[in-house]
């Protein structure tokens, strides 16, 4: 029987996200050809599904670092965690990202046309999240090399970086203060 950690379930799983990205850009591309009369409201859908995939990933990234940091390099628990932290990241958190930064900034400037403190803040604090990501894919590639330098602490603090951009992104989206 197959272990999730041996290759071929990982080339599946890498075949699947290629897939669902092909799906979600000729979706996008298919919907700009077509354009509906509701166009703003499909791609804020997939902006939507993709800001939810995205932040699902940053929120469990941290929680794999917790337990990463107590598991023995080299051990089967280490090299586990390993593969999960790999694969969430380049099959959910990358394309997620991605897709989200491209339905956003289309959204930006079809909708609003970049006007707007609000939107302002709003992208200034995406960006953050984006230097977050890439912070988080650093720390998986320093963990896949067995070269944590953290503690479980330092990471359970870390968890609640995500969280709180989201927090103040989701308010400027909704009440649009200024």
């Amino acid at each position: 029987m197959a272990k999730q950690t041996d290759e071929r379930p990982g080339t599946y799983a890498r075949r699947r996200a290629h897939f669902a990205i092909l799906f979600f850009v000729l979706l996008g591309l298919g919907l700009f050809l077509w354009n509906p009369d509701n166009l703003y409201l499909w791609i804020k859908a997939l902006h939507i599904i993709a800001v939810i995939s995205w932040m699902a990933g940053l929120f469990y990234m941290p929680r794999l670092f917790i337990y990463h940091t107590d598991a023995e390099p080299g051990s089967t628990q280490s090299e586990t965690f390993k593969v999960m932290e790999r694969r969430l990241l380049r099959v959910i958190m990358n394309p997620a990202m991605m897709l989200t930064w491209i339905f956003g900034l289309y959204l930006a400037w079809s909708v609003y046309g970049f006007q707007g403190g609000w939107l302002h803040a709003k992208i200034g604090l995406v960006v953050l999240l984006t230097a977050v990501h890439v912070f988080f894919s650093r720390a998986a590639r320093a963990f896949e090399r067995d070269e944590n330098r953290h503690s479980a602490r330092y990471w359970r603090f870390m968890n609640e970086a995500p969280t709180a951009l989201m927090i103040a992104i989701v308010i400027l989206v909704v009440v649009k203060p200024f």
